[in-house]
């Protein structure tokens, strides 16, 4: 006990993950109809996608434009285990990101060399391929008829009562407690030296070589633990629908993927978790609008990025650095007149 009371003294973010852990509690119960707790569950996902993404993009400095093939190879892997053969959901949905991750590695392995648009154009033709196979390798998918009645995973632990993810409140806790682990993950990790090395090469990927970093190696790592993650986030988009077709997954999901990055602030961890969550629920407070909402909705990404290049975040550093420049000029301005 006196371990692990030193590590929380040392450790000022505990209070914070704390605080989350009670918001996350809380959620189901203010928004206590179905709708809303939908939307719960889509921003939990959104979440595993936008942080997966800024992995890539935000610490590594690579353009992945290809994200929705990695969610969409997540989610058919887990489902065809489901429906075709057989498999229990946990062993699918550990094959199903084992999948997605190898195929990040075989994407970065081809893009290794590739740097800025060139890449982006790389990744963004990854997810044309995979929204195509979708498509047509119908013996396997079903195509654009899709699959249906994919039931919500099961949960039996000896001794105690059998879980039921059927029921939304305890879908979001499920999805959301993964999203938090995921987020405590890779915070750990990019606080270590392997974050250091991902932001060396962002930085200056020639220079980090001059140093001895392999930065083919360690940007096929960035792109197998992204797309592990982001399959990991599809293994429950077909147990929330119920439903799996290949619309769900086509090129578009992939730029609001970035834009949330974008708007939250790239380059850091609580930056992406802002930007899911504002731009899951932001169309659905527009909904009054009606088709005015696309305008509202788009002119105000438009301001961010224009705007704001840091996201959400720096406007957040910002603020507070002219807050506390107000708070701190009139001690100045009284020590001034002391002298």
């Amino acid at each position: 006990m006196n371990g692990l009371a030193a590590v929380l003294q040392r450790d000022v973010r505990w209070p914070w993950y704390l605080g989350a852990i009670f918001v996350l509690l809380l959620l189901p119960v203010v928004f206590g109809t179905p709708y809303w707790r939908g939307i719960l569950i889509v921003c939990a996902m959104n979440v595993l996608l936008a942080m997966s993404l800024n992995l890539v993009i935000g610490y590594t400095g690579q353009l992945n434009l290809g994200q929705s093939g990695f969610f969409a190879i997540g989610a058919y892997v887990t489902t065809v285990l489901l429906k075709s053969y057989g498999w229990n959901f946990w062993l699918a949905c550990v094959a199903a990101v084992a999948a997605s991750g190898f195929v990040g590695l075989l994407l970065a392995a081809f893009a290794a060399r590739l740097r800025g648009h060139y890449l982006g154009i790389a990744s963004l033709g990854f997810a044309v391929i995979v929204y195509q196979v979708l498509i047509n390798w119908e013996s396997v998918t079903k195509g654009v008829q899709g699959i249906y009645g994919i039931r919500p995973p099961p949960l039996a632990i000896p001794g105690f009562p059998d879980l039921n993810f059927g029921n939304q409140a305890a879908l979001f806790y499920l999805v959301a407690g993964i999203a938090l682990a995921v987020y405590l993950l890779l915070d750990n990790l990019l606080r270590s030296p392997i974050g250091e090395t991902l932001r060396a090469i962002r930085e200056d990927e020639i220079s980090a070589a001059s140093l001895g970093v392999n930065g083919a190696k360690w940007k096929a790592f960035s792109f197998s633990l992204s797309a592990a993650i982001a399959g990991l986030a599809g293994c429950f988009y077909p147990s929330f629908v119920g439903t799996l077709v290949p619309d769900a997954f086509n090129i578009v999901e992939s730029f609001t993927m970035l834009a949330m990055v974008v708007v939250g602030g790239t380059g850091t961890m609580i930056g992406p978790v802002i930007g899911a969550i504002v731009l899951t629920f932001l169309p659905e407070l527009l909904r009054g609008f009606g088709d005015l909402r696309l305008i509202v909705y788009g002119l105000a990404l438009t301001l961010v990025v224009l705007f704001m290049p840091g996201g959400m975040v720096q406007a957040w550093q910002l603020l507070r650095a002219r807050f506390k420049g107000v708070r701190t000029k009139p001690a100045a301005d009284a020590g001034g007149v002391a002298r």
